[in-house]
């Protein structure tokens, strides 16, 4: 009998529509960010290459504010990241006082107990910042406690939490402190060396206003420490940074092949922090802050309420409630199809009662904001 095959598709070159991202993330990219990734692929040992990787090694460190020499790109989006801080750094049995302030220090602590430790959670009410004064006391209750896990910048919520005095309570219970980044890179103040900082990560499609993908990761000596200590293996053999750092060039020495870096995301990632170094970083904080507030007095006229108090808001993420008797999913749809323009639902506690609008990297100009309070104005109109 003749052997079936399949019927050959036919599609079409894929031409994505051109939007306005001002959700959560991805953020709008910066052109020359997208046409750097368009530069010809080279392989991932190619001296010229390895030059490049030592360029975006310096650029992170700017944009960390910090000396550490592990300090690198993870070849994963945020959510890989966070994960190699955990599977890196914490043991099985050791105790992790993990705050939780919205989904992603509910992630922290799924990533806590998967690696076989244990999570002393401190709670706070959505949309509020980590209280300090909460956090000591569970590290009263809890002196063996090995590390102190905090978001910065809570994505689901819109709040920041005060990173360095947190920190500040992690070295004065000796805990070495893990700090969720993503977010907050690029677009608020974050002082790592300063602050006291053992372990952060980020991702490159928020403040960076890069192509998804990658993220950012930073150890402090101390936490490099703690990795060469393990007394059990890395239970990820792809995150284990110990096999990752000789690729990265930290400890000198010939650079050794780990996995086929993504190479021409790695040119975009070059290309947005060279331009975060142009700008300058705290001019780029400023600008985010500025924009914030236009966006914010834009918001107030069309009667808009914001879900977290003004001294913990973020400037480059916005959750706003969603006036009574608005349908969520039909305004976000109308914005997309008439506008082009993208914003974020609500996760978690806050799923069909808030919008959550990024002003992050590229997007945070006054055109989009410009573009944003006319199109919501014209939508909110007609309902």
């Amino acid at each position: 009998m003749p052997m079936s095959t399949l019927l050959k598709p036919s599609i079409q070159p894929f031409f994505p529509p051109q939007r306005t991202l001002m959700g959560p993330g991805p953020s709008d990219v910066y052109p020359s960010v997208l046409a750097a990734q368009a530069k010809p692929t080279l392989g991932h040992l190619d001296p010229v290459f390895v030059g490049m990787m030592d360029e975006v090694k310096s650029l992170l460190q700017y944009a960390f504010q910090t000396q550490n020499e592990m300090t690198l790109a993870v070849s994963a989006p945020g959510s890989a990241g966070m994960e190699a801080c955990f599977v890196n750094l914490v043991e099985p049995g050791e105790k992790v006082i993990v705050c939780r302030n919205g989904v992603f220090g509910e992630r922290m602590r799924q990533n806590v107990e998967r690696v076989g430790a244990i999570a002393v959670l401190v709670d706070s009410e959505w949309g509020l910042p980590v209280d300090p004064n909460a956090v000591e006391a569970a590290l009263q209750a809890n002196p063996d406690a090995k590390f102190l896990a905090f978001v910065h910048a809570e994505t689901s919520t819109g709040a920041r939490s005060d990173a360095q005095a947190l920190c500040a309570l992690a070295k004065q219970y000796g805990c070495l402190s893990i700090v969720d980044a993503v977010t907050s890179l690029g677009g608020i103040e974050l002082r790592v060396d300063e602050w006291g900082i053992d372990a952060i990560y980020s991702g490159s499609q928020k403040c960076l206003s890069c192509v998804p993908g990658l993220s950012p990761l930073s150890f402090s000596p101390a936490a490099v420490e703690k990795l060469k200590a393990r007394k059990t293996p890395v239970q990820s053999w792809f995150l284990d940074q110990t096999l990752v750092m000789a690729y990265w060039g930290n400890g000198g020495g010939k650079r050794s092949y780990h996995h086929t870096a993504p190479v021409n995301a790695l040119y975009a990632l070059h290309e947005s922090l060279r331009l975060l170094a142009e700008e300058g970083l705290e001019a780029a904080w400023a600008r985010h802050a500025a924009m914030h507030l236009e966006l914010r007095d834009g918001l107030e006229k069309l009667g808009i309420e914001f879900v977290v108090p003004e001294n913990a808001r973020l400037p480059q993420l916005n959750a706003v409630f969603i006036p009574a008797g608005v349908d969520d999913a039909a305004v976000r749809s109308q914005l997309l199809q008439d506008y082009n323009l993208e914003i974020g639902a609500g996760l978690g506690a806050l799923a069909g009662k808030a919008w959550r609008i990024g002003l992050m990297g590229y997007a945070a100009r006054r055109e989009n904001i410009a573009l944003l309070l006319q199109a919501l104005g014209h939508v909110l109109a007609k309902k």
